[in-house]
């Protein structure tokens, strides 16, 4: 046996091993690469002291610890925890997710249509579930998620369902008005802050029931289309601009000339046309005096209108009321 195994010595003293690795190893160390499964947040791994040697920052960011980069990534700084942030709005619709979740479609103040996710509110004992309904405006907080946001808080602000559902002609109007919301803010989180007003001063007034709601829903139609950019002309020809209007035309973009008039144009009467400016202009005096016959033929335009501009059909519109109080049908009038 040699003599270093009988006086219990190590076959390599310390000294000699630290000098054999300092010259087979290179001049500067460099710490190991952290394994896969360290990139999960919350892993307990001791990469507390390669993190200081490297001069990174702690916390967690994209899941991995001290901010480390994964896969080859670059480090990112740490914000400082989860995105949040707080906003007004009203719901457009809804939709069931799983067993008990939904995604609610709001139209916000600031953030422009948002599509959230509200977790458990389909149970009988959700503490929020009733505030997320349709015709809803209310103050929400919610956390940014990389397809649908989570919905964390609700307070609502003004219950305008209450006034609508108690009301067939109230209640087909708004859900057409949130249709047509929904329509015409097609991009999410772009900001709409004239359509999201408009939509709130029409769902206000609708619950208020100071107006006729089929004049309600034309006078947004055509409010919406301005605010969009496609306002029909009224008081002059869509093409060459001069005073005499005859017919008007959905695809030349309102009232034409007898000059211009294209084939297959509605020639409307005059009260008619009188009737779409006050709506546009919120001459509600003007509005509420007009015909019924003269409401009707407004309402046809406009819708037919509306549609052809969003290429796409109003679903809810089949189920507004096409009849006014005391319109005649068949010789007979007709109460709705």
């Amino acid at each position: 046996m040699p003599d270093h195994a009988r006086a219990g010595l190590p076959w390599r003293t310390p000294e000699g091993s630290r000098r054999r690795a300092a010259a087979r190893s290179p001049a500067v160390w460099l710490p190991r690469r952290a394994p896969a499964r360290a990139c999960w947040a919350g892993a307990r791994v001791g990469l507390c002291g390669v993190a200081s040697a490297m001069g990174i920052r702690a916390g967690f960011r994209g899941g991995c610890p001290g901010g480390l980069p994964a896969a080859g990534g670059r480090a990112r700084p740490y914000d400082g925890g989860v995105s949040l942030y707080r906003d007004e709005g009203v719901v457009l619709r809804t939709q069931k997710l799983g067993e008990a979740d939904r995604i609610i479609t709001i139209l916000t103040r600031r953030t422009g249509k948002v599509r959230g996710v509200a977790k458990g509110v389909r149970r009988t004992m959700s503490r929020f579930g009733a505030r997320l309904e349709p015709f809803s405006h209310v103050d929400l907080q919610l956390h940014s998620g990389r397809s649908l946001d989570v919905i964390t808080q609700v307070e609502t602000l003004h219950p305008y369902g209450e006034a609508i559902v108690a009301d067939y002609a109230r209640y087909t109007a708004g859900t057409a008005m949130l249709e047509t919301a929904d329509r015409l803010t097609a991009g999410e989180k772009e900001p709409a802050l004239r359509q999201f007003l408009l939509l709130v001063g029409g769902l206000r007034t609708l619950a208020e029931g100071s107006h006729e709601a089929r004049l309600v829903l034309d006078a947004f139609f055509l409010r919406s289309l301005a605010v969009a950019g496609y306002a029909p002309a009224l008081s002059e020809c869509a093409r060459c601009g001069a005073e005499a209007t005859r017919a008007f035309a959905i695809a030349a973009g309102g009232v034409v000339c007898g000059s211009c008039r294209p084939a297959g144009a509605a020639v409307p009467a005059a009260e008619t046309i009188a009737l779409m400016i006050a709506l546009l202009r919120g001459d509600w005096a003007a509005a509420d005096a007009s015909e019924p016959r003269h409401r009707a033929e407004c309402s046809g335009l406009v819708a037919a209108y509306l549609q052809w501009h969003l290429e796409h059909g109003i679903r809810s519109l089949r189920h507004v009321e096409r009849e006014w109080p005391g319109q005649m049908i068949g010789g007979e009038a007709r109460v709705t």
